[in-house]
């Protein structure tokens, strides 16, 4: 047996034992790809298991990452700060080896990959990222910004539509540094997949602009070494290794077939295994010469203290450019973010204008994007209509990737889930933009943003019936509280210019999960503030009007409804009711300001309550309680002008007074 099969047979082991120890998990996928991860990460990988934060390494991604005992084993063995123990603890609770990679849990895991897909699309995302960051610091002589991104991949990733939408793009981008290994083994949970998935995928990916490189044999270390170098000597396009594999190789009665794809092989085949492969070791026993050529440490060292050099005389070179640099993949910003933005927040306030939020939102992006180089936008085709680009604005093209902008074409969930990839690169604040009703097309990645705690933006307009004629398929309802309901997601609905801006600037400076702006299509009134309540709108929610004395009602709203609360007040005081009216542009914010500040705003003993928002009406009963009212949506929307939609709807000044003197009576 050739000393490479034996380094190979070292993740086999690994990986049918970890499996087997947790009595659940992936055998197959690990089996079957030992082969191409031996070569590619001892023969190819630059990366330093010391320092997994370092800036130019390769990324990797195990994009069918139900086979997560892969990516383990190849943490462990090359050096990473991940025990044999914490492989024996492979998915148990508080492990660093949950069943599916988590961002987080264990070094040098650049991405959570579960749903099919997303991992090569989050690596899509980090090729556009390396590759921007290149253009815009590299000069000549000075090359520190060069690195490759990889993913594996399986079938059911190509199966997944967003696979489409990323590979598309990446090809019309020519994202030479992307190399993505297709396990080509023929087998899904269900069984051979030739009855579903018989696509001609090398031709699918030669129609997107990918240089393919077909029919290599996944077992043959000589034949995955001359892809790879040949896909490194492509820079114009990326590439497709498609990888012959057989799945849950080295298993003598299971291989090649489902039986070992998404269950433990069994004592019985592990032990017949360990024959089969000759590994005459025990369970999680690695020999002392198999863990020594794994080992990168010291190669990894000396890769880093090399572009450190190289950062050396760039900075020499280059002093403000490499100030730069620094601060920006350190993720840190200019150093006169704060006072800036606040006084812009401040001279809106002062200059009151009746604008769309859109349009708000686009001028908080003029305003703030001349302090950040770091912003990466886009839009899912829908630029003119969200009102994401502005004056600074310059498109990323596959001939010129120095730009800051990307047109994602009509792609929302491939959209969102590449920002994931991008900001996990580091180096940018990214955003992208869509009508809020397609957001539905791309929860699955804001979703993923948030369980990995990663700065994604996206900026959703057209945010109620007030879109109007497009009628109830483009008109969302439910959207708005799904958002506000996702664990670590801050959403924010503005009412005006200024909250709009306000919430831009938090959703720049946030970096442990994504933002979503949501943000209408029609003119909204500014609100007349004090400094205080300028300062307060970055609580969440705050005191917009108030009355002398105690209140005997509270008007809560978002968005444009806050100027149906203002003008509903103004008319129930004049009927001598004390009404308070409260804004709460960021529920989840609110939420976690202190329960003295809470109780300042909404008083417990003020129980007569309206909540006015034209969506869906159920989430604002823990705001109002089952004894308040809540002015909302219970059906989806109709086709016809706006404004006859939100009299129909009771989004109207008439039906807030009639409601809340109702309540009150």
């Amino acid at each position: 047996m050739s000393s490479r099969k034996v380094l190979a047979n070292a993740i086999r082991a690994l990986s049918m034992d970890g499996v087997q120890q947790a009595n659940s998990g992936h055998p197959g996928a690990p089996m079957g790809m030992a082969d191409i991860a031996e070569v590619l990460w001892r023969d190819h990988m630059n990366h330093n298991p010391q320092n997994p934060e370092w800036a130019d390494r390769d990324r990797f991604v195990l994009s069918n990452g139900h086979g997560s005992m892969l990516i383990y084993s190849l943490l462990h063995l090359t050096g990473y700060d991940l025990s044999i123990d914490d492989l024996k603890n492979f998915r148990q609770l508080h492990s660093k080896t949950p069943g599916h990679p988590e961002y987080g849990y264990a070094p040098g895991v650049e991405t959570t990959t579960g749903p099919l897909g997303q991992g090569i699309t989050n690596a899509v995302g980090m090729a556009i990222a390396e590759r921007a960051l290149a253009a815009q610091f590299n000069r000549e002589g000075h090359d520190i910004v060069d690195h490759n991104t990889y993913a594996f991949l399986g079938d059911g990733c190509l199966m997944e539509g967003i696979s489409h939408e990323a590979c598309s793009l990446a090809g019309t981008l020519g994202l030479g540094k992307l190399i993505a290994f297709w396990d080509d083994n023929g087998i899904s949970i269900d069984g051979h997949v030739e009855g579903w998935f018989t696509d001609d995928t090398p031709k699918r990916f030669e129609s997107y602009g990918w240089h393919v490189i077909p029919a290599v044999d996944g077992h043959d270390a000589d034949a995955i070494n001359a892809a790879i170098e040949a896909a490194k000597a492509e820079t114009g396009r990326p590439t497709l290794i498609c990888t012959k594999t057989i799945i849950g190789f080295g298993s003598p009665n299971k291989a090649g077939s489902h039986d070992c794809h998404g269950a433990p092989l069994g004592a019985d085949e592990i032990k017949a295994a360990r024959e089969f492969l000759g590994w005459e070791h025990p369970a999680f026993e690695i020999p002392a010469d198999v863990y020594g050529r794994w080992d990168a440490k010291e190669a990894g060292a000396a890769k880093e203290a090399a572009w450190n050099e190289k950062l050396a005389a760039y900075e020499a070179a280059h002093p403000e450019l490499a100030a730069e640099f620094k601060r920006r993949v350190n993720g840190d910003l200019p150093a006169e973010w704060e006072e800036k933005a606040n006084q812009i927040i401040a001279d809106l306030q002062a200059n009151p204008a009746n604008i769309a939020s859109r349009k708000a939102s686009q001028n908080a992006l003029e305003a703030f994007g001349a302090m950040l180089p770091e912003f990466m936008g886009g839009s899912a085709d829908l630029a003119p209509s969200n009102l994401t680009m502005w004056s600074g604005s310059k498109a990323l093209t596959g001939e010129d990737a120095s730009g800051n902008y990307i047109h994602y074409g009509v792609r929302e969930f491939g959209m969102t889930a590449i920002i994931n990839g991008i900001a996990l690169h580091g180096g940018f604040v990214p955003y992208g933009a869509t009508f809020l009703m397609f957001m539905e097309y791309a929860r699955n990645a804001m979703r993923m943003a948030a369980l990995m705690k990663v700065q994604n933006i996206q900026v959703y307009t057209h945010d109620s019936i007030g879109l109007g004629e497009d009628g109830p398929t483009h008109q969302p309802v439910e959207q708005i509280a799904s958002l506000r309901l996702t664990p670590n997601m801050s959403t924010w609905r503005p009412c005006d210019q200024v909250e709009s801006a306000v919430a831009w600037k938090l959703a720049i400076e946030r970096r442990d999960g994504p933002s979503s702006l949501i943000f209408s299509r029609q003119n909204l009134a500014q609100q007349e503030r004090s400094a205080e309540q300028v300062a307060n709108i970055a609580k969440g929610g705050y005191i917009l009007k108030d009355c002398i004395g105690k209140p005997e009602l509270i008007l809560i709203a978002t968005g444009s409804e806050v100027e149906l609360a203002v003008e509903a007040s103004t008319e129930l005081s004049a009927q001598g009711f004390n009404v308070r009216v409260v804004s709460i542009p960021s529920t989840d914010v609110f939420d976690k300001q202190d329960a003295a500040y809470r109780e300042s705003v909404l008083p417990s003993d003020v129980t007569a309550r309206v909540a006015i928002e034209a969506g869906i009406a159920d989430f604002w009963y823990k705001y109002v309680g089952f004894d308040g009212r809540i002015i909302g949506m219970h059906t989806f929307g109709e086709s016809a002008p706006a404004g006859e939609l939100f009299k129909m709807f009771g989004f109207t000044t008439e039906n807030v007074v009639e409601t809340a003197k109702e309540l009150l009576a």
